[in-house]
């Protein structure tokens, strides 16, 4: 089998790209014949470099790097991009079997529906994120501070000011929405597209929006790149860690605060508009992004236990499962996908994402035999069942191998909400 994996990039800039980095690395290493596509160009992923995975560049800029029109332009319907991709998959020595989208608001934009529709090829798109049903993305109200809860396309949806940045954002997003919206349903029935969802939840919440569309429904893990070894010792590190971007809805803000009430540092690797906040939070130390490798060695360093109390219904985050992994306890928000793999109490806590609650579940974690217990628990727990590159490779081929024997798929009636 040969598989076209699409993304933005080819390195990894959030966890979409991560996913889909090492899933060509997985199913090159499983036999599977891959090419990656990516929109922008730039310094490779290590995990690429495998004879079996062919990587072609567009040579398109992100969105995020262009002056603010042409970025707006560009992120609604990029003419280019589809240009682009059309002449790189005709290119081809080998058609593929099967297309797996990852990401395309950064650099590839709507535009490439139509083209992906025209191959004939099955498409599976894997939602990391919302954007197939709502304007911004997240499903979340950047207003208000809370997740969304208005029906996607709705009037109280289009008027909502939920845009982190402005109106004039969120209409240029709503924008790219409708047209995206335009551009699945008119061109993909009769066919369907194979939705992966990384989370229950997740599933649980898109799956309702979507009926009527021409989507089947599945459920993935993501890969967790830990490999196995004896559990970490989170009763000798001394912080509270975050990983990832810095912000509100992943609350970042809320892990100092409540560290900080209870009386343990907190260690913050990544970056994101609240780094200088957090570095004023006695208590909080801010290091910067680092390497995998470096983030586990951190980790299993400093870290008494591993938190994610998003404030958004984050679909799957993989810091959870590498902490879970590497035997350090987590504490994820009950409206995030991670939740689903801690056992409350056991292996960590599921919270609400709430300054006064996580301070509450850190205070607990003072207590050396409890860390020591819920890291055990965790790690055992884990690699019973592990999330590890080759499972989800495996997942994967079984995933095409169901799409390309239904690739003659009967007509879908056409839905009003996607």
């Amino acid at each position: 089998m040969h598989v076209g994996i699409l993304t933005n990039f080819p390195t990894p800039k959030g966890g979409a790209e991560a996913v889909a980095i090492e899933s060509a690395r997985g199913l090159a290493e499983a036999g599977t014949a891959v090419t990656l596509i990516h929109g922008a160009d730039g310094p490779a992923d290590p995990m690429l470099d495998h004879p079996g995975i062919r990587r072609v560049g567009l040579g398109l800029i992100d969105v995020w790097e262009r002056p603010a029109w042409r970025g707006a332009v560009e992120g609604v319907w990029n003419r280019e991009a589809a240009r682009r991709l059309d002449a790189a998959l005709a290119a081809l020595p080998a058609r593929p079997d099967v297309l797996h989208l990852h990401q395309w608001t950064r650099s590839l934009s709507p535009a490439i529906f139509p083209v992906l529709a025209r191959t004939g090829i099955p498409v599976a798109v894997t939602l990391h994120d919302y954007f197939l049903v709502c304007p911004n993305g997240v499903y979340y109200r950047f207003d208000r501070a809370e997740p969304c809860t208005l029906r996607p396309f709705s009037p109280a949806c289009l008027a909502a000011p939920c845009d982190p940045q402005s109106r004039v954002h969120k209409a240029v997003r709503v924008a790219r929405a409708v047209v995206q919206r335009a551009a699945i349903m008119r061109r993909f029935p009769p066919r369907r597209l194979d939705v992966v969802h990384v989370s229950d939840g997740s599933r649980a919440r898109v799956e309702p929006m979507t009926r009527g569309a021409p989507f089947r429904h599945h459920r993935i893990d993501n890969p967790v790149r830990v490999a196995r070894a004896a559990p970490a010792d989170p009763a000798s590190g001394d912080a509270i860690a975050f990983v990832g971007r810095f912000t509100r809805e992943k609350g970042a803000d809320l892990v100092a605060q409540a560290a900080q009430r209870a009386g343990l540092p907190s260690l913050f690797i990544g970056d994101g508009p609240l780094a200088d906040a957090l570095r004023a939070v006695p208590g909080a130390e801010v290091i910067g992004w680092r390497t995998p490798a470096e983030v586990e060695a951190l980790l299993r360093r400093r870290a008494r236990a591993v938190a994610a109390p998003a404030r958004w219904l984050e679909t799957g985050p993989l810091t959870v499962y590498e902490a879970l992994a590497a035997g350090i306890p987590a504490i994820a928000s009950d409206q995030a996908g991670a939740g689903e793999k801690i056992r409350h109490g056991e292996t960590g806590f599921v919270v609400t994402p709430d300054v006064a609650v996580l301070a509450e579940v850190f205070g607990r974690l003072r207590d050396d035999a409890l860390v020591r217990r819920l890291g055990q628990a965790a790690h055992a727990r884990y690699w019973a069942a592990p999330m590890t590159l080759a499972a989800h490779a495996a997942a994967l081929r079984d995933l095409y191998a169901g799409m390309v024997g239904a690739a003659e798929a009967p007509s879908f009636q056409r839905s009003a909400v996607m």
